[in-house]
């Protein structure tokens, strides 16, 4: 979907009868259609083929084409003929990207789904609070790969430009779950200390966490030392700027419990929107915890990275665009009912009727 709104032809390819599982994954439906389909497939033409049946119309996809993405596993590529290999023989400058769960091992023959990666992957180990490890709310790892996904295939795009040759592409979701533990994970290769789940806090900036005020969660993200300073003005608290427990970063990570004890107290005195203000105004990053609700309904957060989609059953709805401004405008073309376009794509290529 972000190849399309980054002005590629998009063809999303899928089995004659059932399409992609995507399709099931509800409710919410709207006009036949899944909420989870509708987000992830705007953009694409729609073709439905049998991939080892359909030989022929495969075959003329793959010479034709700049870029292949699948995720099949390794039994299915070869029962179907569809490794690199293979396909490398039919189109030398095709770019060949492979999302899989596993790198090559033992584990690499298994599938993989975002909620065991997440367990396998680190995430569940560092989110949550105590001893109640929880998944992140949405797929995130698949969103992970996806971004790796698209960034390895733009560069071996941009390789073929030099050499005229496409290359193979691979990202699995297991090393993007690693990856995407950055600091966290760092932490852990140097000193071997397992790190704890801190429910909104981070593990080695304090205070940077949701605060308790009157009517709800208020999250605050002091960066910076001066920052912390200016909390404490804005907070009428000057004496903890001064205390020799908090003057720096290090001294509050190691004092954490009785800084956030203190700060909690204070926060519950006012609202969220007045603490947002006298916070911001000090130059101290913090705000609401927002619900769904809160952010579609701030233009200010997301009003350009909105894009509204005419489709022929759902009829007009609002999706999501590329976060990229050289994807801006997005792609308007609606997900693609099964095999609405198949003939469209293959007469050109001399397939079909």
């Amino acid at each position: 979907m972000w190849m399309a709104d980054l002005g590629a032809e998009v063809i999303k390819v899928e089995r004659p009868g059932t399409g992609d599982e995507t399709r099931r994954w509800g409710p919410p439906f709207v006009g036949g259609e899944s909420a989870y389909f509708l987000a992830v497939n705007r953009g694409k033409l729609g073709i439905s083929l049998d991939l080892g049946r359909d030989r022929e119309a495969l075959e003329a996809l793959i010479r034709t084409s700049d870029v292949l993405v699948h995720n099949f596993l390794p039994k299915t590529l070869a029962t179907l003929s569809l490794a690199y290999p293979n396909v490398q023989e039919l189109n030398p400058r095709l770019v060949y990207t492979a999302v899989a769960g596993f790198p090559p091992g033992p584990y690499r023959h298994e599938p993989g789904f975002d909620a065991l990666i997440q367990a396998l992957g680190g995430l569940m180990a560092i989110t949550g609070d105590g001893d109640r490890p929880v998944k992140v709310g949405v797929a995130i790892v698949d969103v992970l790969a996806a971004w790796a996904a698209l960034a390895g295939t733009l560069a071996a795009l941009l390789s073929r430009t030099k050499t005229g040759r496409g290359q193979a592409v691979e990202t699995t979701l297991i090393e993007c779950s690693a990856a995407g533990l950055a600091n966290v994970s760092q932490a852990f290769l140097l000193t071997g200390v397992e790190p704890e789940r801190r429910w909104t806090a981070h593990p080695h900036i304090v205070p940077y966490q949701a605060f308790p005020a009157r009517d709800g969660l208020l999250m605050v993200a002091v960066g910076t030392d001066a920052q912390f300073q200016a909390l404490c003005s804005a907070l009428r608290r000057p004496d903890l700027a001064t205390d020799p427990r908090f003057a720096t970063n290090p001294d509050r990570v190691r004092n954490r419990d009785e800084l956030v004890e203190l700060l909690a107290k204070t926060f519950q005195s006012r609202s969220r929107a007045e603490w947002t203000t006298v916070l911001k105004g000090a130059g101290v990053p913090a705000g609401p915890v927002n619900t769904l609700r809160d952010l579609f309904g701030d233009p200010g957060l997301v009003g350009r990275l909105l894009v509204e989609v005419n489709h022929p059953t759902v009829g007009r709805y609002t999706s999501i665009g590329c976060p990229m401004s050289v994807a801006w405008p997005p792609s308007p073309l609606p997900p693609p009912r099964l095999g609405e376009h198949t003939d469209d794509v293959l007469k050109p290529l001399g397939i079909g009727s």
